[in-house]
């Protein structure tokens, strides 16, 4: 089974199709941390893993339209993903006993990601995505940007929902605020992010560079207001980290004062953030044209496309990865620990269909390649 869309990213600018570029380090820090990086774009409709190789980077790219939000659990042998596209949400599991037979040359692989469940969800513009728990259960939870509220995925609905911010009075489908982040704490939402506080259809679009919030979920407080474009909440170390999309800018936030402070600039529209060990990855985007993105802060800094790599000791960025070719905006960043040469296989591939998975082992349907 050849692995066409498996290629070493260049060091150089040449233009292939979604060519990369990358500072020299980059390599050497994904390896030591024992991760392998996963991004969606919903501009060209693709999940991207990039894995050390050597002194470069290996870029594996699979078709998932209009991907959006990435959600990552466990770890190695237990890793799982979620990918929301536009109507549905995939949920793949690895299965490294399969991975060796996965490729022209046995060994390539140190994991294969199988699709293993569908949710067919319309179009709700699925963001973030994260798993945690509700009800006593494990649950994905998911920003449902469409009608402003968290909610989980659910086999029996497109959704199910479980919290909008109080300042919108119904469940609609008329993106009233553009609710697009959210921050877990213990398995639940502890803090969401939109553009603005506003309960009309679209109504947030009037000035998002002025009017962002953050919310706090419990209490439904805005915690942060003023924001230019906020994204991509997380809490990482007891830390508390938004994307200031508009200025480029990341944010450390202190939700008890009602206080920000700039961590650093990165040259991009930043949406998307992934975090292992002492390390945050950033995605960037250039901006899209016309109203609102040409009016942005950043609009005159050459804004990139790939991912910044942000030192959460210093603040400083530690390296850089850039698209030189194909795509132009990134909207979410994983880290996949504890693999370092990964595969995927997306739902449409007739390999997905040929791969069976029990407790006790698992097998390829036709001879091994």
């Amino acid at each position: 089974m050849s692995d066409p869309a498996a290629s070493s990213a260049p060091r150089l600018g040449v233009a292939a199709p979604f060519a990369c570029t990358f500072t020299p380090g980059v390599p050497d820090l994904l390896r030591s941390l024992g991760v392998t990086l996963a991004l969606t774009t919903y501009q060209a409709g693709k999940v991207a893993l990039l894995s050390p190789s050597g002194g470069g980077l290996t870029q594996l790219l699979r078709t998932f339209p209009q991907a959006m939000g990435l959600a990552v659990e466990g770890a190695g042998p237990s890793l799982r993903l979620a990918v929301a596209t536009s109507s549905e949400v995939t949920v793949l599991a690895n299965a490294p006993g399969l991975a060796p037979g996965y490729a022209p040359q046995p060994g390539i692989y140190d994991a294969l990601f199988l699709p293993r469940a569908r949710y067919v969800t319309g179009p709700l513009d699925l963001h973030d995505l994260a798993w945690g728990a509700h009800e006593g259960r494990r649950a994905l939870w998911a920003v449902n940007t469409r009608f402003s509220a968290l909610c989980v995925v659910d086999e029996t609905a497109s959704f199910r929902p479980v919290w909008r911010p109080p300042f919108v009075t119904d469940l609609q489908p008329e993106d009233r605020c553009h609710l697009n982040g959210m921050a877990l704490r213990d398995g639940r939402p502890a803090f969401a992010t939109a553009f603005a506080a506003t309960d009309t259809p679209q109504g947030w679009r009037a000035d998002p560079t002025r009017t962002g919030v953050l919310v706090e979920v419990e209490s439904g407080e805005v915690v942060l207001g003023g924001l230019p474009m906020p994204h991509s909440p997380r809490l990482v170390g007891g830390r508390l980290f938004v994307l200031a999309s508009a200025t480029g800018a990341l944010l450390a936030v202190d939700a008890e004062a009602g206080t920000a402070e700039e961590v650093c600039r990165l040259p991009g529209f930043v949406r998307g953030m992934g975090h292992a060990g002492d390390y945050l990855f950033v995605g960037l985007s250039k901006l899209r044209k016309g109203r609102p993105f040409g009016d942005l802060p950043l609009a005159g800094r050459d804004p990139q496309a790939g991912v910044a790599v942000v030192d959460l000791h210093s603040g400083r960025v530690a390296g850089l990865i850039r698209y030189v070719s194909s795509c132009e905006e990134i909207f979410e960043v994983q880290a996949l620990p504890g693999v370092l040469r990964p595969g995927v296989l997306g739902p449409d591939q007739d390999a997905a269909r040929e791969a069976v998975v029990a407790p006790s082992g698992c097998w390829w349907s036709r001879p091994e390649p």
